[in-house]
């Protein structure tokens, strides 16, 4: 009987194997076989991928074998990613059984391997399919991949079509799906409800500024609110950046797009939070109307702001937000920003920054990005460096006193603006793969939302004294 030619083709076994089973692994392949890898090259090393012959009718045209570390290391976890381009393109399935929990990551790396931005051209190539693991969690899988790519589109998105307009009508477009309550406040409104930093930064843009203000859930269940610096290009204002600082300024909406991304993760999982999401989005333009270094701009909360340099508008547009997010007394306040470039000298491009005023907070997501292969590093919120914002004219400056210390005294900045009492975390991050490596192609770069997704789940589940939810 043969083969009905427009049927789906079968999958191909994919043997994952781990490096320290890979010896028992060989006792179950023939001579031929480990000769044909032996011939490959095939040594048996973290990342070593060889193709296998076909051993019989259901091997769909041959299988292949990988090893992987089995660690739950972020490397590991970018081995598995970069499946997806290094397979042929066809359908693929795992041989053999893994824990749940393996299985999860497993096929999460790979949908987030699998990701190419298609909206001008299309891809290089079809990524290699994979049938959905026996024993993994289908839910969160879709969830961390939906996110995944959905934060990668925006940032990807040329700033021509990804202005402030352009983001508030995607954060209106999730609003609608999930039936969040939304709000946004444009142009000269900003200055009728004193967000007046917001204002002094997007005015010279004939894109006007907004503040977008979405909320979901239950006001009875603990409320989280999530801030995210908008610029959807930076100029550097009067302070101009030259030509290669400004290139991937499409990208310093980047904060804005993580925590769209991660509002998703959270109400996809329906869990029991009440969510707010504040997204300050704006383009820091040259014109006449421009803000200029040495203006003093009176903040929403009432702390006179020098501006000692335009280039540091995002620590400014989240002030006001900062402040505005405290207002309803949260739970746990998280910002997350394409924020300095010294964050980047210190830690470089795959390690965001994270400064939290809470050890609770701090010690938990260190723990969650461990679990979830998800890394971040956290810096102090040094106090001493608080006098390097000093200002002789106003309450305080936007950029410190000497070349130093840059993330840190932008965290101070804008600790000025978060109500005491209140657990606040920061997270600086790149956003950025400056080139492609496995499972990261050159562009746009999702970091810690899953490791913030498992700190928001723990926070869930400890509110209502249940167990995991998917």
């Amino acid at each position: 009987m043969t083969q009905d030619a427009t049927a789906a083709p079968r999958a191909r076994p994919l043997s994952l194997v781990a490096a320290d089973r890979l010896a028992a692994w060989k006792t179950t392949r023939d001579a031929a076989e480990l000769a044909w890898l032996g011939a490959a090259g095939f040594d048996g090393k973290p990342g070593d991928l060889a193709l296998l012959p076909p051993r019989g009718p259901d091997d769909g045209g041959g299988g292949a074998v990988f090893v992987f570390a089995q660690d739950g290391s972020t490397e590991d976890f970018w081995r598995l990613a970069g499946l997806p381009t290094r397979l042929p393109d066809a359908p693929w399935r795992l041989a053999g059984q893994h824990p749940p929990a393996v299985a999860t990551r497993i096929a999460t790396a790979w949908g987030i391997g699998s990701y190419a931005f298609a909206r001008y051209r299309k891809a290089a190539r079809a990524a290699a399919r994979l049938e959905t693991p026996v024993g993994a969690d289908a839910a969160a899988v879709a969830r961390d991949v939906e996110a995944n790519r959905f934060v990668r589109d925006l940032i990807n998105t040329p700033a021509q079509d990804m202005g402030p307009g352009e983001l508030a009508a995607a954060a209106l477009e999730m609003a609608a799906e999930f039936g969040m309550q939304a709000r946004v406040v444009t142009g000269a409104d900003l200055l009728a409800e004193g967000h007046r930093l917001i204002h002094a930064v997007g005015r010279a843009s004939a894109r006007a500024p907004r503040l977008i203000d979405l909320t979901w859930g239950d006001p009875a269940h603990p409320r989280i609110t999530l801030v995210g610096k908008g610029v959807c290009f930076d100029t550097g204002g009067l302070d101009l950046k030259g030509a290669d600082g400004m290139k991937l300024m499409k990208k310093d909406m980047g904060g804005a797009a993580h925590v769209l991304g991660l509002a998703r993760m959270a109400m996809r999982a329906a869990l029991p939070l009440r969510l707010r999401v504040l997204v300050a989005a704006v383009e820091n333009a040259v014109s006449g109307d421009a803000f200029r270094p040495l203006d003093i701009v009176t903040s929403r909360k009432g702390i006179t702001v020098e501006i000692g340099n335009t280039d540091a508008e995002g620590r400014l547009i989240l002030a006001d937000a900062l402040d505005l997010a405290c207002e309803d007394k949260p739970a746990l306040v998280i910002d997350m920003a394409t924020l300095t470039g010294a964050a980047r000298v210190a830690l470089g491009p795959e390690l965001p920054a994270a400064f939290c005023n809470d050890e609770d907070v701090a010690v938990a997501l260190a723990r969650h990005a461990v679990a979830q292969a998800d890394p971040v590093w956290r810096l102090p919120l040094w106090k001493p460096y608080r006098a390097m914002l000093d200002s002789k004219t106003a309450d305080i400056n936007n950029v410190g006193s000497g070349p130093m210390a840059g993330s840190i005294t932008a965290a101070l900045f804008m600790q000025e603006f978060v109500a005491p009492g209140i657990p606040w975390l920061h997270l600086d991050v790149y956003a950025w793969n400056a080139s492609a490596r496995p499972g990261r192609p050159e562009g746009a770069e999702a970091q810690a939302l899953r490791a913030l997704f498992g700190l928001l789940h723990e926070r869930a589940v400890s509110s209502i004294g249940g167990g995991v939810l998917s």
